[in-house]
């Protein structure tokens, strides 16, 4: 099965690509305000998919959101790995202690 490293790996080389050639490097060209404002676009359309739509377009919105969430990483210079590693932390509580810990 195809992973989350592995796309980000994609994503990674697919940056030191030129932009003719790739999306990737030419979203990252236009900076990472544009590659957020990209990724909100992509999460508004999986909101509308989920809410009212059938389970292909849920499933296209959500590869989409998941690509473009990782180029915004990688725009913003944030490795996909010190995510994972958040969230790992994260499963190590309830989710309510976890919240709650954030207010602190």
């Amino acid at each position: 099965m195809f992973t989350l490293d592995e796309l980000a790996e994609t994503i990674a080389e697919r940056a030191d690509a030129d932009a003719k050639l790739s999306y990737t490097r030419s979203l990252l060209d236009k900076g990472a305000a544009h590659c957020a404002r990209k990724f909100a676009e992509e999460a508004i359309e999986l909101t509308i998919a989920a809410a009212a739509e059938n389970e292909d377009s849920v499933r296209a919105e959500a590869a989409d959101v998941l690509y473009h969430l990782l180029v915004v990483l990688r725009a913003r210079g944030v490795p996909f790995a010190s995510v994972m590693s958040e969230l790992e932390g994260r499963t190590r509580q309830s989710g309510h202690e976890e919240r709650a810990s954030r207010k602190a």
